[in-house]
């Protein structure tokens, strides 16, 4: 029988994979985010007393979701039970019913849960910004704080978004449902963001021990192909989808054996996924062909694209890539696509042109605190041998970094250059 730890990292590695669907499948039945939660919170602390004694169950999934409703049946039952607690109660049993009491086929109901808990957190009623706060928190399993990384706002703004986001949900009682045709457009795009950003943070994490989480990008495609099902003619669904996978495809070249970032520059090309880039490719030409070549993941996917098809980085069409960053900067406007602007005008045109466009971010109150600003800046340095200022920059960009592996690259970069390397 395995160990109490391999145990441990087993109910962990199925927590990642089936919390989402667990809850899911409860808010369906609770109408309510914050009790849903808690009562997937339950099924795990009893899954981390039950499986190291008896087991893993040959379906986890089931057997988190059969002791999770439980829990919500005996919170119920010994609640003060209002009209709407009653109609609760009578929604979880029935479930349970029509389960059979047998977690074997508690999978089958899952279904379209997760479909319809990435649309009910991405609903009218909350602003966009608390749409995505909630929908990372719940669906993507991100703290606060990798939350707060990613938009670049306080770490308090973003518990408050949630927060706020779960008892307006419950106050509105809005209904666990998929959107009507008229709604779908807004929430779609709210949607795409999210997954969006799970996808970045798994790509390139922004904090903890390990640069990269292949889990949580298999899980922001899997939402993506999930969102693609029910609105397979919008072009930027397709986009997105191109743009995680041709991404994808760099995985096994973008860290060596412990886990320390490659550059794209040196990578091996070689160890790229041409599974990956075929579908990313297939997937941008469909968004193209339904017409939607300026939306800005179609727009991100060409960019991916221009790496994927250069068989070596001295073959990168940089030209075009200053052409993308630019089309992208008027539809999407954002410091950090400027920011990739810049390094893609310095490839073309010399550091010196990507120093001078990197000066107009120098004021930018969203990049104070964000670590690839200085990163690049020492980068660019070092190209014209102003090694001392490239060295602080460098060092600038470790102090700001969040990631271990990355603040481990960034001090060597550094080092390298206090020695003459």
């Amino acid at each position: 029988m395995p160990g109490t730890n391999d145990i441990r990292r087993r109910i962990e590695a199925v927590w990642r994979i089936e919390a989402p669907r667990l809850i899911g499948s409860l808010a369906r039945s609770l109408r309510d985010f914050g009790l849903a939660e808690e009562v997937a919170q339950d099924a795990l602390v009893a899954a981390l007393e039950t499986w190291p004694l008896k087991g893993v169950p040959e379906r986890p999934g089931a057997w988190l979701l059969t002791t999770a409703r439980r829990r919500a049946i005996d919170i119920l039952r010994h609640a003060t039970l209002t009209t709407r607690k009653h109609e609760l109660l009578e929604h979880v049993m029935s479930d349970a019913l029509q389960a059979g009491g047998d977690p074997t086929h508690a999978d089958d109901e899952f279904g379209d849960d997760l479909l319809r808990l990435i649309f009910i957190a991405c609903h009218p009623v909350l602003s966009t910004d608390a749409r995505v706060a909630l929908t990372l928190r719940v669906l993507g399993g991100l703290t606060t704080p990798e939350i707060a990384r990613a938009f670049l706002v306080p770490e308090a703004t973003i518990a408050q978004r949630i927060v706020r986001a779960k008892k307006t949900l419950a106050d509105k009682q809005v209904p666990f449902e998929l959107p009507p045709t008229a709604e779908l457009g807004p929430r779609l795009a709210s949607a795409l963001e999210v997954v969006y950003l799970i996808f970045n943070e798994g790509y390139a994490a922004t904090s903890g021990e390990d640069w990269m989480r292949p889990l949580l990008c298999a899980q922001a495609l899997r939402l993506g192909r999930t969102i693609m099902s029910l609105a397979a003619a919008e072009p930027e669904v397709h986009g997105l989808i191109a743009l995680m996978e041709l991404q994808a495809s760099r995985f096994a070249a973008r860290v060596d054996g412990t886990g320390r970032p490659i550059l794209l520059a040196v990578q091996d090309r070689s160890r790229w996924d041409a599974g990956c880039i075929r579908r990313g490719l297939a997937a941008l030409a469909r968004a193209e062909e339904l017409g939607g070549a300026d939306g800005p993941y179609v727009l991100q996917a060409a960019l991916a694209a221009c790496h994927a098809r250069a068989e070596q980085y001295e073959a990168t069409d940089w030209a075009r890539i200053v052409a993308l960053y630019t089309r992208l900067a008027s539809v999407a406007p954002s410091p950090v696509v400027e920011l990739n602007r810049a390094v893609a005008v310095a490839m073309r045109d010399g550091p010196q042109a990507g120093l001078d466009a990197l000066a107009t971010l120098a004021d930018e109150p969203k990049m104070v605190g964000y670590h690839l600003l200085p990163g690049v800046r020492g980068d660019l340095l070092e190209r014209l041998g102003r090694l001392d200022e490239a060295r602080a920059e460098f060092e600038q960009a470790a102090a700001l970094a969040g990631n271990a592996r990355e603040r481990e690259f960034l001090l060597e970069r550094a080092a390298g250059l206090r020695r003459g390397d």
